[in-house]
């Protein structure tokens, strides 16, 4: 999820409410699970967890993911951009067009987790859980790559590049139009401090939050540490701007709107006696509605300009507005939530709050209806954190909820 950066007050107010420990425990389930090469799922997982690759770069991988592929029976193989991979499977009879997304990206963070198969790139690691979607979404395939008969429909398998970087890989496999004949869409991201193996049903509607950034530099005049007054310090400019911009959510946002406003940047100066010349901030701003969104954009950008000329200063800004809300259609999602329960059982689905986080899974909207689900995996910390990682014994879970969605909803 761009940018999956989970609100940890309400993952683990969930988790205390929803937690019967932290084991996995699976429904028997339908005679088809022993078709998933569980050693696999792990092998794979692992493999890509080692030669992790960041957005756009993710050569290695697709070229792994499609040599897995290849491995199936009943696969079609398309390289809709260049670093992402769709495997087609079309069933014995005619019927729908399914499909379910994978992202393959990792993050450029330096990994802390001292795993055997900790990643060999340096200052890149799979910190958001993608090598375990990729991996998933594999043992999905290869699941389904064997009930060929028993399909009616066609079922697309998107192994997607870049989510973690803006404009995002979706929007390079929708131009190339080869999902546009896909009737529906569904997606599954892990999450820690949700038990493992414990399925999340994210609410109809906005399930995820829009994404927006900015990159602001301002610019001052640079002096001795010792003479200010010969300056225009950028630092304390820069320093106001932090403090002014929290307002915006606790005085113009309505309350009971959600909307995040992070300054996760602020540079400036090499020495101590030097006045800089300039400050460079970068910020991350979540909301769930237009109207807040563009609230919060012009606050945000007046804030900015009125600061920076009272003191004399002036600025450089690049405002993006990035991925909208995942929007989960409500009709799949209450299909979906039955799926879960018929393939893990009632005690491992419960209802998920929103996620704070982003995705560009939402730009799939635009050809069909979609859903977005949450596989629980665990205690630890937070997606991105450098020391994240994850309960393997989650995934297996993972892979039957999608198996049986995508049945499900073919055989609709």
């Amino acid at each position: 999820m761009t940018r999956i950066l989970s609100t940890l007050l309400l993952t683990t107010t969930f988790f205390l409410l929803h937690a019967q420990g932290n084991q996995v425990t699976n429904a028997t389930g339908p005679a088809w699970v022993k078709n998933i090469p569980t050693d696999d799922l792990i092998k794979w997982r692992r493999h890509i967890h080692e030669n992790a690759e960041v957005s756009f770069k993710e050569e290695s991988t697709s070229e792994y993911v499609e040599s897995i592929l290849k491995g199936f029976n009943n696969i079609k193989i398309l390289k809709p951009a260049k670093t992402s991979v769709v495997g087609i499977l079309k069933g014995a009879k005619p019927g729908k067009t399914v499909a379910f997304r994978a992202d393959m990206d990792a993050l450029p963070v330096q990994e802390e987790t001292g795993l055997a198969f900790a990643s060999k790139n340096e200052n890149i690691s799979h910190a958001c859980g993608h090598d375990a979607h990729t991996a998933m979404l594999l043992a999905t395939a290869a699941t389904l790559s064997k009930m060929k008969d028993q399909i009616k429909g066609t079922v697309y398998f998107i192994f997607q590049h870049a989510e973690e970087q803006a404009p995002g890989g979706a929007k390079d496999i929708i131009k190339s139009g080869a999902l546009k004949d896909v009737n529906a869409f569904f997606g599954m991201h892990v999450l820690p401090n949700f038990p493992a193996g414990h399925i999340g049903i994210l609410p109809d509607g906005a399930a995820s939050t829009m994404s927006d950034e900015f990159s602001l530099t301002v610019i001052g005049k640079g002096s001795h540490g010792s003479m200010p007054h010969l300056g225009i310090d950028p630092i304390v400019i820069a320093a106001e701007i932090v403090n002014a911009l929290q307002t915006i959510v606790s005085r113009n946002v309505p309350p009971g709107e959600m909307a995040v406003v992070t300054i996760g940047k602020f540079q400036a100066g090499n020495a101590p006696n030097v006045i800089a010349d300039k400050a460079e901030l970068g910020a991350t701003i979540r909301t769930t509605s237009d109207a807040t969104r563009k609230l919060v954009e012009t606050r945000i950008k007046s804030l900015i300009d009125n600061i920076t000329k009272g003191y004399g200063a002036t600025y450089n800004l690049d405002y993006k507005n990035n991925y909208p809300a995942v929007q989960n259609d409500p009709a799949l999602n209450k299909m979906a939530k039955n799926s879960a329960v018929s393939a893990v059982g009632k005690s491992n689905v419960f209802d998920a709050p929103m996620m704070t986080a982003s995705e560009d899974f939402s730009y799939y909207k635009q050809i069909a209806p979609e859903v977005f689900l949450t596989l629980g995996v665990g205690n630890g910390v937070a997606n991105h954190n450098p020391a994240f990682n994850l309960d393997e014994k989650a995934l297996q879970n993972g892979v039957k909820v999608q198996v049986q969605i995508i049945l499900d909803y073919l055989n609709q």
